[in-house]
């Protein structure tokens, strides 16, 4: 595309936004999800000493998460108020790509407890890479399609990201699987090289974006660009603040995400933790949460096209929170199998309804939208942070996971409250 604009509802101008999804997924499920943290787990001690303080493995895994999120929590509004203003949302988004990408691809060297720092310094490099485009790249989506296709759209972008992520991951684990076979000295070297083939799938796949979506004005001021970022940032809180629906709205996604976004992070631990399953089961129930999601997502794009984005977003909210009563007394792997069925079906579908709903909810007319979700993103960071961290709490408290997900039952039925008192503009795709 030769200019900074382009003509929205563009099927090609969508798919390439799409496939920037289907790019930076597969980290999303085979680094965070599948593979990384059986990996991490099995190559450090049970204790590590960091900075003269002992801690589990697990725990310094949980503690580099957060640290990744703390960072983009930080520094995510700042950024999204200089792209803003600059006109720099491309640039950040291909910075972004490129540093994750590069975090991905050192984790070859990352062999054990020598090379800790390497593991540990790739995979926060990674995790910023990848949340801190997610930013840029949801801002996107008011640029390129009217609003009667936001949910459409939004769907059409998480299904890429579940299909593509899956496709690598099935051959991720046919590789290690068969690493003797196909000529690896054992499965390390095999799981090494899946971490350098997620690094080339997403910076390889986000190429497509890159020449597609709109790029970056060039007439745009490049002077004290940090001080009229923060001005920027400064001029949307003003307009979330003064927005009631916004802020309402943005305070049930809080609450809703921490449930969601722990449910999301935990549910493989509770399933080994609480009900016995081993690693290749765990790789079933991933794959189960990740094929029903692509269905869900479009499911309630529907749903919402019939009846609105507020009663499609509540009934999910009604799902989540009976998931959570029912993991309390999940006491079989056939039960636990039938529930991530379940999760899978509303985790796509709230995920993407909630950006189509927020960019329903920016002033029409809007043009520089990435500070918005930069606010989007923050408190989506924070949600997991207190979620995971609410999770752990109770269940180090109580000795089980079990009445930690009432917890996340509570924070589902929090977002229901808030959310009721929100008004979404309910349009058609036409």
């Amino acid at each position: 595309m030769s200019t900074h604009t382009a003509t929205l509802n563009n099927p090609r101008t969508i798919n390439a936004w799409a496939f920037f999804d289907w790019a930076n997924s597969a980290f999303a499920l085979v680094i965070t999800s599948a593979i990384f943290p059986a990996y991490f787990a099995a190559v450090t001690n049970d204790q590590v000493r960091i900075f003269g303080i002992e801690m589990s493995n697990s725990s310094l895994y949980a503690y580099a998460v957060s640290a990744s999120y703390l960072v983009i929590a930080i520094c995510s509004p700042i950024l999204s108020g200089i792209a803003d203003y600059g006109g720099r949302r491309m640039f950040f988004l291909k910075f972004f790509t490129i540093f994750g990408a590069l975090g991905c691809l050192s984790l070859y060297l990352f062999r054990g407890m020598p090379s800790l720092a390497i593991g540990l310094t790739g995979f926060i490099v990674a995790m910023i890479g990848f949340a801190g485009g997610l930013v840029f790249y949801n801002s996107f989506l008011p640029q390129i399609v009217t609003e009667d296709r936001y949910d459409r759209v939004s769907a059409r972008g998480f299904s890429f990201g579940y299909v593509g992520s899956v496709l690598l991951l099935l051959v991720n684990l046919w590789m290690i699987l068969n690493s003797e076979k196909i000529g690896f000295a054992n499965e390390g070297v095999a799981t090494r090289l899946a971490f350098v083939m997620v690094g080339l799938w997403w910076i390889g796949f986000a190429q497509i974006p890159f020449r597609r979506l709109p790029r970056d004005p060039k007439d745009r001021p490049k002077q004290q660009l940090l001080t009229k970022g923060f001005k920027e940032l400064a001029k949307v809180a003003r307009i979330v603040a003064q927005s009631k629906d916004m802020t309402r709205f943005l305070g049930s996604f809080f609450c809703y995400s921490a449930g969601v976004q722990t449910a999301i992070f935990l549910a493989a631990t509770f399933a080994e933790k609480e009900l016995k399953f081993e690693s290749t089961e765990l790789i079933i129930i991933i794959l189960i949460l990740q094929l029903v999601a692509i269905g869900g997502a479009y499911f309630f794009a529907k749903v919402s096209d019939w009846r609105g984005n507020k009663f499609s977003l509540m009934a999910m909210l009604v799902i989540w929170t009976g998931i959570c009563f029912a993991a309390n007394q999940v006491y079989t792997k056939t039960q636990f199998y039938f529930l991530a069925a379940a999760v899978g079906l509303v985790v796509g579908g709230i995920q993407s309804l909630s950006r189509s709903t927020y960019s329903k909810l920016i002033p029409e007319g809007t043009k520089d939208t990435t500070s918005f979700f930069s606010f989007y993103d923050v408190l989506e960071k924070t949600a997991i942070i207190i979620g995971t961290f609410g999770f752990g709490f109770i269940a180090q408290v109580t000795g089980s996971m079990r009445m930690s997900v009432l917890l996340l039952a509570a924070f589902f039925v929090l977002g229901m409250v808030i959310l009721a008192s929100v008004k979404i503009r309910h349009t058609r795709e036409v």
